[in-house]
């Protein structure tokens, strides 16, 4: 079996976000490094400050891991082309309105959470740290 499992750059913020991640999806991070702790010897190939995230990972299910960096260079080249959404398979409607309501918070919503003509429970924001999220709850047919 094949795994997707999505890696996030952000610019100086990833342990914040990450952290709103925990809350939103009400699981725990299982795994965080600095950069302060890569040997001395490995430095020249890791540019960000210590007390930046070197890697993050939250699992979200057993099969699906939420990675993170902070790392300002490829940061720079993934914003100039944005070209990814997350989407996430809720179990409920009322899944999807918490996950979306919470994502959502103090960012923007692309396509309000609604029933959709292909028969799905479905919306998109964008959160609070630039990243685009699908929420959807497939239909029943």
């Amino acid at each position: 079996m094949i795994t997707v499992n999505p890696y996030i750059y952000f610019d100086g913020n990833c342990e914040e976000a990450f952290t709103f991640y925990e809350s939103v999806f009400r699981k725990g991070i299982s795994h965080i490094s600095k950069y302060k702790d890569v040997p001395k010897s490995d430095r020249n190939i890791f540019q960000e400050s210590d007390e930046k995230i070197m890697h993050v990972t939250l699992p979200l299910s057993k099969e699906t891991m939420l990675n993170g960096s902070d790392n300002s260079l490829v940061y720079e080249q993934v914003a100039k082309h944005k070209t990814f959404t997350l989407i996430i398979h809720a179990d409920s409607k009322e899944e999807v309105d918490r996950l979306f309501s919470e994502l959502s918070q103090n960012g923007q919503t692309i396509v309000p959470v609604g029933l959709t003509f292909w028969g799905a429970y479905y919306g998109q924001c964008i959160d609070k740290f630039g990243i685009s999220w699908k929420i959807t709850l497939a239909s029943e047919n």
